[in-house]
Order: structure tokens, then C-alpha cells, then sequence
């Protein structure tokens, strides 16, 4: 292979870097710097950390976490079967229909569990 064949992964590998790493240059070059104790204060978790790195979380947290990624997977599945729902014929709509049912179950019951409540 001669290294004429290389150009676009070349190319691509450059403007990839480029869209990744010169906002973030300008950002930090030209934004404003005014630090205040609000903002630089930790929010990833939710409260304020009081305790040391080794402190148990809430389970609700992790609960209401792998709630919304399971939804939201069953949710994608929906995106293939609109786009293919004019080749799918009844037998694909009424699977469809069918999983709708089951996810609709589902969330019912965590919603009547109180898994939902973040108290």
C-alpha cells in the first residue's frame, strides 16, 4: 500500500482531534475564570462529601440509575421496528405491541413499588 492511501485516515484523525481539543483551548484561553465556592464545590454524587471515599450510597441511587438505563434500552429497541414498520407486516406489529405491553407492566409495577421516589 503506498502512503497516499493513508491521507484520509490521516485527515481524519487530524480534524477529530482538532473538533476535540481547540474548543476546549479556547475555552480555556479565552472564557472567564471567576471561581466561586459554589462552583467549586462537588455535586457528582448529590451532598456534600462528609465522610471518607469509602461511605455507602443510598441503594435508591443505584436503583433509580439501572431503572432508567433498562427503560431507556427498552425504549431504543422501539427506533428499528418504526423504521422497518412498513416491511414488518402484522405479525411484527403485534410483537411490537406485545413488548410495548410488557414494558408498560413493568413500569407500572416499579411505579406502584415506589422504586420511582426519590423521598
Amino acid at each position: 500500500m503506498s502512503p497516499e492511501q493513508y491521507l484520509p485516515v490521516l485527515l481524519f484523525i487530524l480534524v477529530g482531534f482538532a473538533v476535540g481539543v481547540l474548543p476546549q483551548v479556547f475555552g480555556y484561553l479565552l472564557g472567564p475564570n471567576r471561581p466561586d465556592p459554589e462552583k467549586n464545590s462537588p455535586y457528582e454524587c448529590g451532598f456534600e462529601a462528609f465522610e471518607d471515599a469509602r461511605m455507602k450510597f443510598d441503594v435508591r441511587y443505584y436503583l433509580v440509575a439501572i431503572l432508567f438505563i433498562l427503560f431507556d434500552l427498552e425504549i431504543a429497541f422501539l427506533i428499528p421496528w418504526a423504521v422497518a414498520f412498513a416491511d414488518i407486516g402484522a405479525t411484527g406489529f403485534w410483537a411490537g405491541v406485545m413488548f410495548l405491553a410488557i414494558l408498560v407492566v413493568g413500569f407500572a409495577y416499579e411505579w406502584k413499588k415506589g422504586a420511582l421516589d426519590w423521598e
